[in-house]
């Protein structure tokens, strides 16, 4: 059988799932990463619902490459965040490598404020 990324992505977020849950006092912060962008959530599983959202559609970022604009999306999530309250979260990098934009990202949100 052939190796594939995104099988092993899922399998990865499968075991990311189970041990990490967003609660009302720390909700679970979701990144997804496309080709073309990056978009990060602040969801509370136990009432279903999405908290705060922010993507790379809605911010520009100087120097215009992949790990700037995900760094300012964690800002803008940050501060998204910070309006409704929300302080401490899970880091959920849903079976993405911990570097690049992901990486900055967390950065991002850790510079706004977020802790986690």
């Amino acid at each position: 059988m052939a190796f594939d990324k995104a099988l092993r992505r899922k399998r990865i977020q499968r075991i990311i799932r189970t041990k990490v849950a967003g609660t009302p006092e720390r909700p679970r912060l979701s990144v997804f990463r496309s080709n073309t962008g990056i978009y990060a959530q602040i969801i509370d599983d136990t009432a279903g619902r999405t908290l705060a959202a922010a993507s790379s559609k809605q911010v520009t970022a100087e120097g215009g490459n992949g790990v700037a604009l995900a760094a300012a999306v964690g800002r803008q999530l940050a501060v998204v965040a910070q309006e409704k309250g929300i302080t401490k979260v899970v880091f959920d990098r849903s079976g993405y490598l911990y570097h690049g934009r992901v990486k900055s990202l967390a950065e991002g949100a850790r510079e706004g404020g977020l802790n986690f």
